[in-house]
């Protein structure tokens, strides 16, 4: 059954104002009168609606849905602006796998440089991936979208002692030098609900400096097994990880 995100609160009837969402939904699926459709409002709770009239872009609300697909943790990626349209690429599999935040700094060994103006229309661009992504996957919620100007800015996240209950850096000279405990010891004996920190490294990883701060600031380094993987590669290895550990063991 067909997925759609609506902004607001679950108050029948619905009327569809997202012009993007409506074209979808009745030019593209050509929705009719009585079909069914599952519409997720802010609260994440899914339900399931009808079509009430097609011209007026009206459902109604049937019935709540017992259905969450989230991860027991709330998962935030952090990359270094990598190059091309890889973040475009990191954003939907992560959104697929799970994370709740999606947000990308200026690293020191970033080859992009993307300034105020351009990283406002990356975030459009993120944000319309994130949606199509979660969709897709059905997700209760979809993840937010922070680019940070300045590596400062991004740092000063981490001072924020309610902000993270864990903060993990992959560190690939962790894993060369057959680190192999790190990531489990750190997710071991999360709680449900808690709030965890990934950070990741452009191509070219992240600097001694970063590291240096990134330990300073309570971090823990983890390598993410045996090989080095792409920057675009470690994000899906983590959250896969996760998933393991976290939702498939029960």
């Amino acid at each position: 059954m067909q997925q759609y995100f609506v902004k607001g609160s679950a108050v029948s009837p619905v009327t569809i104002e997202d012009k993007e969402t409506s074209k979808h939904m009745f030019q593209v699926m050509r929705l009719k009168e009585d079909d069914e459709v599952t519409l997720v409002f802010d609260d994440g709770i899914k339900r399931l609606a009808r079509v009430l009239d097609v011209e007026a872009r009206q459902f109604e609300l049937v019935e709540e849905l017992d259905d969450n697909v989230e991860l027991p943790v709330q998962v935030t990626i952090a990359s270094g602006f990598p190059k091309g349209d890889k973040l475009e690429f990191i954003a939907q599999k992560v959104t697929e796998l799970g994370a709740s935040q999606i947000w990308a700094f200026p690293a020191d060994w970033s080859v992009a440089k993307w300034d105020g103006k351009k990283l406002g229309k990356k975030v459009e661009k993120l944000e319309k991936i994130a949606l199509g992504a979660a969709e897709q996957s059905k997700r209760n919620v979809v993840p937010s979208i922070k680019l940070f100007e300045k590596k400062a800015d991004f740092l000063a996240q981490l001072d924020q002692l309610d902000q993270f209950d864990r903060i993990i850096v992959a560190y690939e000279e962790s894993a060369k030098e057959g680190e192999a405990a790190a990531l489990l010891q750190a997710v071991t004996g999360l709680e449900t609900g808690a709030k965890l920190l990934f950070i990741f490294g452009p191509e070219g990883g992240l600097s001694p400096a970063e590291i240096e701060s990134f330990e300073a600031k309570g971090s823990v380094l983890a390598g993410l097994g045996p090989r080095i993987l792409r920057a675009e590669t470690a994000p899906l290895y983590a959250l896969s990880a996760l998933s393991v550990l976290l939702e498939l063991e029960k």
